[in-house]
């Protein structure tokens, strides 16, 4: 796994614009190098700011939407159009406003779909391990880029510290008892996030300050998960100022005022 890297930006708002120049890049440049890209997104407040701020520059019409898979990291299991959901705002924010294939706008399913939480988990890994190709050399994709917000309590997908989850190797699982609400949530695990060649952890406010100390700290995964999320060929910690404001000065990159 990739050591990670850290850049600030002054405050959340140039921190979602600048995530969002440095995504579309990484979109083309992957679909240069092989004609398709696959991205998971995440919820969180920066996560759908991100979203919108891709879809409001003119850049993004360099991307080749309809030649892009879309995968979640994790969902709240909840009814399908719950403004709740990870999917919904994701919509809101890009995906209904730009021409993606829907074949390949792979949501998780929701609580309405039929599918007991285990089934849901196990359908979309399911869906995972169709899309993965030989040169993948696992049971999921080799995603191009993999956004992650964080918790105040350092969790990422919905992988909270101490859980279950944290313990397990499949793709995906059901989450039951979150700390935050909704209790019930499907996340991806961290085998399945260190399946990606990019992992991009994204944070912003002084709330996540000391979270995102102890992530770039010797913390264990089990404890700390942002701690454990790591790609295979780069990790960023892209911060606001404030998330960034208990970091030791030597691990920051200077970012653009």
């Amino acid at each position: 796994m990739s050591a990670p890297t850290v850049v600030v930006h002054r405050d959340a708002e140039v921190l979602a614009k600048a995530v969002a120049a440095r995504l579309i890049t990484r979109l083309v440049d992957a679909q240069s190098a092989k004609g398709s890209a696959s991205i998971v997104l995440t919820g969180g407040t920066v996560g759908i700011a991100t979203l919108a701020a891709v879809a409001e520059t003119p850049a993004h019409a360099a991307v080749d939407w309809r030649n892009l898979d879309v995968w979640w990291g994790d969902e709240r299991y909840l009814p399908s159009g719950d403004p709740e959901r990870n999917e919904t705002g994701a919509r809101e924010a890009l995906l209904d406003r730009i021409d993606l294939d829907p074949a390949r706008v792979h949501a998780m399913p929701s609580s309405d779909s039929g599918l007991t939480p285990e089934e849901a988990a196990q359908a979309y890994a399911d869906e995972l391990r169709k899309a993965s190709r030989p040169e993948d050399h696992g049971p999921v994709p080799s995603f191009d880029l993999l956004l992650l917000g964080m918790g105040p309590d350092a969790h990422v997908a919905s992988l909270f510290p101490g859980m279950p989850a944290l313990y397990d190797e499949r793709p995906v699982v059901a989450v039951h008892g979150a700390p935050k609400p909704p209790p019930t949530r499907l996340s991806l695990t961290m085998p399945t996030i260190h399946a990606a060649r990019q992992v991009w952890v994204v944070a912003a406010g002084t709330e996540k300050a000391g979270a995102v100390r102890l992530a770039l700290s010797d913390a264990g995964p089990i404890q700390v998960p942002a701690a454990g999320a790591r790609g295979r060929q780069e990790t960023l910690f892209l911060l606001d100022r404030a998330a960034a404001a208990k970091i030791p000065p030597g691990l920051v990159r200077p970012a653009s005022p």
